[in-house]
């Protein structure tokens, strides 16, 4: 009961904080569209927003052709992770939507007892499955939540306008989610029998289940630049992690999800998955076009939900 009334304290104290700053900042941005090779143009990305009222709202709006977002959550967290981002959305006309991954979030389901990808991308799939005949949404995924949108691209291609990869894992066919990670942290230490952050749901004599960061690891890795209240929220509300989608290969093709849009937004202070990591996942499976967050640690929806908010408009508008 104590951490279900500091949840809900925690989530009062952020949404009262994004209220009282509706400005846009000015947080550095840039853009790389087209070739991704190490001679691709760098410009200044501009304000949509810059010397437009109210009554103009409606003609920008006119130029996004895909209006629904779907905001998939990556490792521990849960849709509750994006409010800043759906309030900034929603005030722009659009219609975001984020969901809960099986066992995250507020998902009843045991994390233990998600063993697959397939399994943990269920709810998404679900709300695509759904749609009408003729809409398609943009797609965000973050951090390991890459893999989900990576696994609707090739299921249901036909509902997916673009895809937007938030310092996520935009793995090519036949690797895991989980190779990226440990290439970035390492697994001795983090992952060995001795760690605290394996969960082992069915007994520690059965391999593990999930995995689940001790504070300080969350607080060095994920929030080096998010707010304090935010970062309290993300303490009471991130759940353990599934290891068997993690540690699953993704079975891509060219036929279906090479057909995709993707779209990666770098986030140039992220210590969890550092910008070295993400230019390589850029370089060796390259997208349509690469947008970068200065400033920004492994949760831009915390730390630069204004900038991460003009990268999304922008992209929205690339016809």
């Amino acid at each position: 009961m104590e951490e279900e009334l500091l949840h809900r304290q925690a989530l009062a104290m952020a949404i009262q904080q994004h209220q009282l700053s509706q400005r846009f900042d000015n947080g550095s941005m840039s853009r790389r569209i087209g070739s991704t090779s190490s001679r691709r143009r760098t410009t200044n990305l501009s304000d949509p927003f810059s010397n437009t009222n109210n009554k103009q709202l409606p003609e920008f709006l006119e130029n996004i052709k895909t209006k629904k977002f779907v905001l998939v959550h990556g490792e521990g967290f849960g849709a509750w992770c994006w409010y800043k981002s759906i309030a900034l959305l929603e005030e722009t006309g659009l219609q975001p939507v984020a969901l809960d991954l099986m066992g995250s979030g507020i998902d009843i389901t045991d994390t233990n007892s998600v063993t697959t990808l397939a399994e943990y991308s269920k709810p998404l799939i679900d709300f695509l499955e759904k749609l009408p005949e003729d809409d398609k949404v943009i797609l965000v995924g973050h951090s390991s939540g890459g893999a989900c949108i990576s696994y609707a691209l090739e299921h249901l291609p036909h509902k997916i306008s673009k895809a937007v990869y938030l310092c996520a894992t935009m793995i090519s066919d036949g690797q895991r989610p989980f190779d990226v990670f440990a290439e970035e942290l390492g697994s001795a230490e983090l992952f060995s029998p001795e760690s605290k952050s394996l969960v082992y749901g069915n007994g520690k004599d059965k391999p593990p289940t999930g995995f689940m960061f001790e504070k300080q690891h969350l607080n060095g890795l994920y929030f080096n630049q998010s707010p304090s209240k935010d970062v309290a929220l993300a303490m009471v509300s991130m759940r353990p992690i599934p290891l068997g989608p993690m540690m699953e290969k993704l079975s891509l093709t060219s036929e279906k999800y090479g057909t995709g849009r993707r779209f990666y937004i770098q986030t140039l202070d992220d210590y969890a998955l550092s910008p070295d990591i993400q230019e390589k996942l850029v370089r060796e499976n390259p997208p349509e076009g690469v947008f970068m967050i200065k400033g920004s640690d492994h949760c831009p929806f915390f730390s630069k939900p204004q900038s991460l908010h003009k990268v999304l408009l922008e992209i929205a508008q690339i016809p």
